[in-house]
């Protein structure tokens, strides 16, 4: 690309490094934000991310580097975040660069617990970005197989078709594929929603639920989506597209699924506290549970594997007698 907008990532993470590597393929710089200097140090002079995505190699000349975000926000047209939506608020706060003139788009996968909103509205609602400057980057897709180059797609939403072509073109490459859709609010909430029911898929194989089951409860899973989604925000789409079912299934199912990792421990009879701290990763799912099972309080659509999840997560319900009872439920 010859004209092309300035990008800035803002995280550290898995999905972070996928995400600047694709950029680079594309684009001659983009700005790249980490909090963790030592990651930082160790990009510049090893030409890799030393927590996330190892075997990524970067073109350090395409790289920006900065652990101040105003830095990253102030060189950037186009905002990429991708980090967890806990610590979202936390770096938000550290922001003084004015984003109303930038466009804004969410690679996370999760509901901003202090206001309990998908990023995306919580974006226009606290910063005053508008929607049509909003945009969300969803799967199916794991962070992971963009690193191995296999064939990955990605779902790039905006309300301003333009600006999400303008994404997708960035993003895409010999292995990616990327195609819009105007659905931003239902695909940030499938992208939420997924990691619940990749929870439950883990925890019933944790139980010991074989493959028979499991086509049951993502089969549910997706009908459930659909009814949370349409109670949350009505309008024509397909809940059997990629962005829907294709990343519910990718989530529920991979070995890479961090969601249903942490599900398959508490199955097996982990603590929260204890799969948190063996995985020493964020499942988003967890967080997305509350805040999912907190919204249908006022919504009401049936969701009995959310609800599942749930009482075994926060309410401290043994997982085996909740799945016994869940399996009544599921046809």
């Amino acid at each position: 690309m010859t004209d092309y907008p300035k990008f800035a990532v803002i995280g550290g993470g898995s999905w972070a490094t996928a995400i600047a590597k694709m950029l680079c393929v594309n684009l001659p710089e983009i700005a790249w934000y980490m909090r963790n200097d030592d990651a930082i140090q160790h990009i510049k002079t090893q030409h890799h991310n030393p927590n996330y995505l190892s075997s990524v190699e970067f073109n350090i000349n395409k790289l920006r580097l900065t652990s101040d975000i105003n830095e990253a926000v102030a060189y950037a047209d186009y905002i990429i975040f991708a980090i967890p939506s806990a610590f979202l608020s936390a770096e938000l706060a550290k922001l003084t660069e004015s984003m109303k003139d930038k466009v804004v788009f969410s690679a996370i996968k999760g509901i901003v617990p202090e206001t309990s909103l998908i990023v995306g509205e919580h974006f226009n609602n606290t910063y005053d970005i508008p929607f049509e400057n909003i945009g969300v980057i969803t799967g199916p897709c794991h962070a992971e197989e963009v690193a191995l180059e296999r064939l990955s797609y990605l779902t790039i939403a905006c309300g301003d078709a333009g600006k999400a072509k303008v994404v997708a073109q960035c993003l895409s490459g010999n292995y990616i594929k990327a195609k819009i859709s105007d659905d931003i609010i239902g695909t940030e909430y499938a992208a939420m929603l997924k990691n619940i029911y990749a929870i439950a898929a883990g925890i019933a194989h944790g139980i010991g639920y074989g493959d028979n089951f499991q086509s049951v409860l993502m089969s549910n899973g997706i009908r459930e989506m659909k009814k949370f989604i349409k109670k949350v925000h009505k309008m024509k789409r397909n809940i059997n597209d990629s962005a829907y079912l294709g990343d519910l299934l990718v989530t529920g199912y991979s070995v890479f699924s961090r969601n249903r990792m942490f599900g398959n421990m508490i199955g097996k009879g982990y603590t929260v506290k204890s799969a948190m701290m063996e995985m020493s990763m964020v499942a988003e799912g967890y967080y997305a549970t509350k805040s999912a099972w907190q919204l249908n309080q006022g919504y009401g659509a049936k969701t009995p594997i959310i609800d599942a999840v749930y009482s075994i997560l926060y309410e401290g319900k043994e997982a085996k007698a909740v799945f016994k009872k869940l399996t009544d439920k599921l046809d």
